[in-house]
């Protein structure tokens, strides 16, 4: 190995960024394992980590650009797409794709030597992380919405209409998503809205109503 490959080797700001790199990784990853999400500890310090990497190693390729660097948003947007889930009625997952995308982000930020850049957005996505999230459930406290799965005793459309009038009979808003009629038996989702003490008292109501099989 040549003396200036070993030198660019052991340069001490790419070990700083390295350091850096790692350090922003463990704080977000932290927070993501703790919260128990799918992509935990090791998965947001190694993706900020690699992000480093390919953007060190940008640096001093042959004629060294900006390709690796693109790159890796590209190759980033596959791992956020693979912790999207999407069922019928929702997605889930989005918020860890999109710190999976800030992470890798910082990554790169502290690649090209902007340590101190790359610490301050680690606090400003722990703030938004934690700090926001305790503002979206004060909204939920007063505005809440959620899908109610509901499976009827039979094929009666009355017993639909029992319930929209049940919950209009509680100043709950709600709209009808999906209707359908299986093996002689009626089923039906509802998206309500409200504020969560209502929703919580609905799941303990709509229980007791004797027309009302199971609902999720």
């Amino acid at each position: 190995m040549k003396t200036t490959e070993i030198e660019w080797l052991l340069e001490p700001n790419d070990m700083m960024s390295f350091l850096v790199s790692i350090i922003c990784g463990s704080i977000i990853g932290l927070e993501r394992e703790y919260n128990n999400k799918s992509a935990g500890f090791r998965t947001i310090v190694l993706i900020c980590l690699g992000s480093t990497i390919f953007t060190i190693v940008s640096k001093y390729g042959t004629g060294s650009d900006d390709r690796i660097s693109a790159n890796i948003i590209t190759g980033i947007g596959f791992i956020g797409a693979g912790v999207i889930f999407k069922d019928r009625l929702s997605v889930l997952g989005l918020t860890t794709a999109a710190v999976i995308w800030t992470a890798a982000g910082i990554g790169m930020a502290a690649g090209i030597g902007y340590h101190a850049l790359a610490l301050a957005l680690t606090l400003v996505t722990i703030v938004v992380l934690s700090l926001f999230t305790k503002i979206e459930n004060l909204i939920g406290m007063y505005h809440n919405r959620k899908l109610l799965n509901i499976d009827f005793c039979d094929g009666d459309l009355r017993h639909l209409h029992y319930v929209e009038h049940f919950l209009e009979e509680r100043h709950i808003k709600y709209t009808r998503i999906s209707l359908r009629k299986q093996n002689e038996r009626l089923f039906a989702i509802l998206e309500v809205q409200g504020s969560d003490k209502k929703l919580r008292y609905l799941d303990e109501e709509i229980i007791q109503l004797p027309y009302v099989r199971a609902f999720s």
